[in-house]
Parts: structure tokens; sequence; C-alpha cells
């Protein structure tokens, strides 16, 4: 028996499409490599056999490419149009049952210790997040006992608000715990953090 569903937000590591804030500042070529490294970075240290795992990608029509990034071993789905609260709505409402985390691919200190730790502390709390540096998070998770009806609603997404305004939508009884607080790779002034990926 797993301990639920682990979702992993993708894109296609295309020029232009990802990264797009770093892209500015080193090239969009650039950004899109180091997104690519990133990615693979995430799915090996995220991946196990204690959880399912499945990869939600964007575009959709992405989906059967990429063989040597997505492993061929984890489902794929296609992500949802709108912003990021829509899609990751739509990404949990494909996954019937239990407990479900949501990461996406850019937080270099991610291991799977944080994974592990984020499906036990659902045993017991509602919700989850592993919050970022930024005012973002870059985890969530839901143990789906209860609903949660007006999720992601009126989100400041890419700011420093995004994390406050998603813990406003829970329901005020819910219990709500963290993990820890992580950097993700959104500027050039990030890229010490994806350095050692680069020797492992």
């Amino acid at each position: 028996m797993t301990l639920g569903t682990l979702i992993i937000m993708l894109k296609a590591p295309v020029a232009g499409n990802v990264k797009t804030r770093l892209g500015k500042e080193v090239g969009y070529g650039h950004a899109a490599a180091l997104f690519r490294l990133l990615t693979s970075h995430t799915i090996r240290r995220a991946a196990s056999p204690s959880w399912r795992t499945v990869l939600a990608i964007d575009p959709p029509s992405a989906l059967s490419g990429y063989s040597t990034l997505w492993p061929p071993q984890f489902e794929r789905r296609a992500q949802a149009r709108g912003d990021l609260g829509a899609r990751m709505t739509h990404a949990i409402k494909t996954v019937s049952t239990g407990p479900i985390i949501i990461i996406g691919a850019d937080a270099p200190g991610l291991r799977p210790q944080h994974i592990r730790r984020a499906f036990q502390i659902l045993s017991g709390a509602d919700a989850v997040f592993g919050p970022a540096e930024d005012g973002g998070y870059w985890l969530i998770g839901l143990a789906r006992r209860r609903g949660a009806p007006n999720l992601f609603e009126k989100v400041r997404w890419s700011t420093a608000h995004a994390y406050d305004d998603t813990r406003a939508t829970l329901p005020n009884e819910f219990t709500v715990s963290e993990i820890d607080t992580l950097s993700d790779v959104d500027v050039a002034a990030d890229l010490p953090l994806i350095g050692p990926l680069s020797i492992r």
C-alpha cells in the first residue's frame, strides 16, 4: 500500500516557454537547459516505490515526447489550461482518492525525505506546505479527508503573497503544517543553487 500520490508539475523544456524570468537574464536557451537539469534532479529525488508518482505535463502535445527526461515508468497526464491554481486543481481531481502532494521542478534542495515527511504529516493534518524563500511554496499536500471548495481562489501567483493567499483559501477548520523552507530558481541570483547538481 502506497502513502499516496505525488504529482510533479512539469513543462516541456522549450526555450522561451520555461523559466522566462531567468531567460531574460541568461538567455532562453540556457534557461531551458538549466530547467532540464532541475527536472531530472527532481524526478530522481522525488520518485519512490513508497508513493505513486504522476507527471503532469504542459503542453499536452508533449505527452509522448522527452522519454530520456521523463522516465517512461511514470504515468503522464496533461495539465489543464489556466493559471497555476486551475492546473493544480485539475491535477488533484484526476486522482480519485487518498493523500496527494504536488511539487514543481525548480527546488534544487529537494530530497526524498521531504516528500516522505509530507506524506507522514498528512496522516494527521489536513494540509501541508513546503514554503519557499520568496513567499511562494514548493510543495502543497492535502489529506483529502474533507473538501476544500475554495482552494486556490484569488491567489496572487508569482508574488510574495502566493503562500499566504493559498493558506487563506483553506477552510478555517483545517489543520495545516509545514516542512522545510527551500529556495527555488527563478532569476540569475538563484543560479548558485543549481551549481552542485551538474556534478552529481
